[in-house]
């Protein structure tokens, strides 16, 4: 198979995939996704990025998007849908990634699926961040509505600086998001889902005074075998949002329910890999020569 990697930069992810596909007897390739060119023609249509052309690709897989104007970000799904028009499979789907990346759209879809979420309330109002600030509770967790790995995210217990926060993020145009604080002192679950199946979860554990469990925010991951409620939702949670892999964050409350925070479809699996010793590139790229076989393209896949 021919595979390109779309991604922002080369970094661990993108050798790991390069290691997995080249082991299995495969081409890799790398191509930025801010450099991507769609040609539209009377006679013809192609989309490269630089000297690349993803059109000759077999598999087209997502790793990191940098951050975009809307305009941007659009273009960007576009050219993931018309290369699935030309029957490549892209990994994951246009239209997973665009629900994935809107982190309201996805806890929306899992509600509507009847899945336990996070309670969440997004407004563009500093009034209404107030008014849903109390309504929270008063110890809420605010994240930007497009992001990852804890970029951004803030637990706020106080009227003043909840003001403060709203505030600067109305001021940037942006969306005020806000979840109620779940504690959680034994971390978070991190569900790796491939291609209607887990392939591996993990704890995290926040580090020494933190209540964040992002490993980039040096949270610590420990093997752990989650148990059928949550692989069961953790599998729901990624197909309500249409995704063939996906990292699901994964709250247990107090009384024992598990709550979806989010869905990642851009997953990370280093710290993964490391601690549960599962090949997650060899995996991916396993589900890929599937999925090629088999035809599929971005919206079959």
């Amino acid at each position: 198979m021919r595979l390109v990697t779309l991604s922002a930069g080369v970094g661990w992810h993108v050798a790991d995939l390069r290691r997995a596909a080249e082991a299995r007897g495969h081409q890799f390739h790398v191509a930025s996704w801010t450099d991507l060119n769609g040609h539209v023609g009377e006679k013809s249509a192609a989309v490269r990025s630089g000297e690349c052309n993803l059109d000759s690709a077999d598999a087209v897989l997502l790793r990191t998007m940098p951050r975009g104007s809307l305009e941007q970000i659009i273009f960007r799904m576009d050219v993931l849908r018309a290369l699935a028009s030309r029957h490549v499979t892209v990994l994951n789907p246009a239209q997973a990634a665009e629900v994935a990346i809107d982190k309201y759209l996805a806890l929306q879809r899992m509600a509507e699926c009847g899945l336990p979420v996070s309670e969440t309330i997004a407004c563009e109002t500093v009034e209404s961040a107030l008014r849903a600030y109390s309504v929270l509770g008063g110890d809420v967790v605010v994240k930007p509505l497009f992001g990852s790995e804890g970029v951004g995210v803030e637990r706020l217990t106080s009227g003043f600086d909840a003001r403060r926060h709203f505030q600067a993020v109305v001021e940037q145009g942006g969306v005020v998001y806000l979840q109620r604080f779940i504690d959680h002192p034994e971390g978070d679950l991190r569900v790796f889902v491939l291609d209607g199946r887990v392939l591996a979860s993990m704890r995290r554990r926040p580090a020494p005074g933190q209540w964040r469990s992002n490993v980039t925010r040096g949270g610590v991951g420990e093997a752990c075998v989650a148990d059928d409620a949550c692989r069961s939702l953790a599998v729901a949670a990624a197909e309500a949002c249409g995704a063939i892999v996906a990292g699901v964050d994964i709250l247990v409350k107090a009384d024992g329910e598990p709550n979806v925070v989010e869905v990642n479809a851009v997953p990370g699996w280093r710290e993964l890999a490391r601690v549960t010793g599962i090949d997650v590139a060899d995996a991916t790229i396993a589900y890929l020569e599937r999925a090629v076989r088999r035809g599929l393209s971005n919206d079959a896949a």
